[in-house]
Formats: C-alpha cells, sequence, structure tokens
C-alpha cells in the first residue's frame, strides 16, 4: 500500500483527534480524555508539527506530531553531543492498519523531518507497557536512555541520532 507523509490540514484535526480518542484504553496506552485534548492537537497544528500517513485516496492512517515540551527537553538522559534535539510524540495508526509497520514509517518519516529542520537527533517518552512500539524502537535501532517519571507515568526514554 503506497502512503503519503503530509503535514496535516485544519480539516485533518478531528479525524485525528478521532484516531486519539480511538487509541484510549488499549494495550500500552497512557492516553485518556485528558490528553491528548483539542487544544495540545491545535497547539501541534499551529506550530506545523502535526503529521499525518495517508493513503493515495486521502484516509488518514496514522499520525504524529512534533511535541514542544519542556519538562521532556530538560531531562538528563539525553545525549549533550546530540543536540539539537526534538521530541516526537502522540503516534497513533488506525485500527486496522495496526501490525503493517505504519508507526516505522510515521516515525522514518518524522526523523527525516527533523532532521531537514537541523536536528541532529530524536527522542520521546514510551510507556514500559507498550510492546508494539518498544518493538517498532527496536527495529528502529534507538537506545533506551533512562527512565523517568513524569505526568503521573513511569516511562522509558529513549533517543536516536539522525
Amino acid at each position: 500500500m503506497e502512503l503519503e507523509f503530509k503535514k496535516a490540514t485544519i480539516e485533518d484535526i478531528p479525524v485525528i483527534s478521532a484516531l486519539y480518542s480511538a487509541a484510549i484504553g488499549t494495550d500500552g496506552c497512557t492516553w485518556s480524555l485528558d490528553y491528548p485534548n483539542a487544544e495540545i492537537t491545535q497547539g501541534d497544528y499551529a506550530r506545523g508539527d502535526l503529521f499525518c500517513l495517508k493513503t493515495l485516496e486521502g484516509e488518514i492512517v496514522g499520525a504524529i506530531s512534533v511535541d514542544d515540551d519542556a519538562f521532556v527537553d530538560e531531562l538528563p538522559c539525553w545525549e549533550n553531543a546530540l543536540q539539537p534535539s526534538a521530541e516526537l510524540a502522540r503516534l497513533v495508526v488506525k485500527d486496522g492498519f495496526q501490525n503493517q509497520g505504519i508507526a516505522r514509517q510515521l516515525l522514518s518519516f518524522a526523523m527525516e523531518e527533523l532532521a531537514r529542520r537541523g536536528c541532529k537527533s530524536v527522542h520521546f517518552l514510551v510507556s514500559p507497557g507498550n510492546e508494539r512500539a518498544l518493538r517498532s524502537y527496536a527495529k528502529l535501532e534507538f537506545t533506551h536512555c533512562g527512565d523517568c517519571d513524569l505526568y503521573d507515568h513511569r516511562w522509558f526514554c529513549y533517543e536516536k541520532a539522525l
């Protein structure tokens, strides 16, 4: 299946928000009705940091954001030599398209975008119980560089040079 990685449009926001809502309660997902919310999604869009993967017919099969979170950026586990860096977050794949490598495609395309922006690395937080995400990150050779407690959750911190 051929897919296109694109910056999300204003019309894509309700579809992406519905994907976020559909993921709540699935294995490894720490999201709730409060996160990610409309304000966060609108902020990602307004910064030009909300992306989606679409079929050639225009169906959104996944989304990812470049986050703007000072608490995460200031964690001491990130490698100083790999700065500037950016955080990827809110990766979601539509039910029915999961386990087809879509998450890895989203990550790969988003990392290419960050490299174009001049970033030397990418980092993110993942729930220790999110086994599918952990498998994707292992296949893409991310480094588990630490753990942290933020937002009432325990997280694994992952990083990769671009």
